[in-house]
């Protein structure tokens, strides 16, 4: 793994304690999966209701941890839970697109609305390549060097400076390469076999 996905085993021993009282109160994974959702949502907004600076950073900061704290526990409380299910695998995945989705759409009110289509495009090329690939029957990709989490930090970076446009253009390129180089790794790992 390269990237900040490297550090995805280090952040769920982490999260092992809040997973534990997730379980006991028998929280559903796919509350926990709106619940990223919601934080994405909030995060969006801080754009629109804040000026960029160090409040808006830290605040943007502080729910987009909580939207991958929640990436990173649904899936995990459904597996230790036993309800882990098909269609879970489903509502994690689009709530993870969806979370990106909206706090991408807060930044309409720091650019042009051509800009962030283009930006949230091209963020979530990287997951459809590697849905893709796992319908394909290759392992699931999640390493960057663009990926969720580096997005996360970009848009950290947008708060703080207000760069929306430099900053969107840096997360639009670096996710179609990390696009590229995950469909290019799918290509190695399953080729061209029928």
């Amino acid at each position: 793994m390269f990237g900040l996905y490297a550090l995805k085993p280090w952040y769920a021993s982490r999260l092992g304690g809040v997973r534990r009282m997730l379980l006991a109160r028998r929280v559903s994974p796919n509350a926990v999966s709106l619940a990223g959702i919601a934080l994405g949502a909030a995060a969006g907004a801080t754009f629109v209701l804040l000026r960029p600076g160090l409040t808006a950073a830290a605040v943007v900061g502080v729910l987009l941890a909580g939207r991958l704290a929640c990436a990173n526990l649904d899936g995990g409380l459904a597996r230790e839970s036993g309800r882990a299910t098909r269609f879970g695998v489903v509502v994690n995945e689009l709530g993870d697109r969806v979370a990106e989705l909206a706090a991408l759409a807060g930044l309409l009110a720091l650019a042009s609305p051509a800009l962030v289509a283009a930006a949230a495009l091209a963020a979530s090329a990287p997951s459809w390549v590697a849905l893709a690939g796992v319908s394909a029957g290759a392992g699931r990709l999640q390493t960057g060097p663009v990926g969720k989490t580096e997005r996360c930090l970009i848009l950290v970076a947008i708060a703080a400076t207000g760069w929306a446009n430099p900053l969107l253009i840096t997360l639009a390129v670096g996710s179609l390469a990390t696009a590229v180089l995950r469909l290019a790794r799918i290509h190695r790992e399953i080729g061209t076999t029928s």
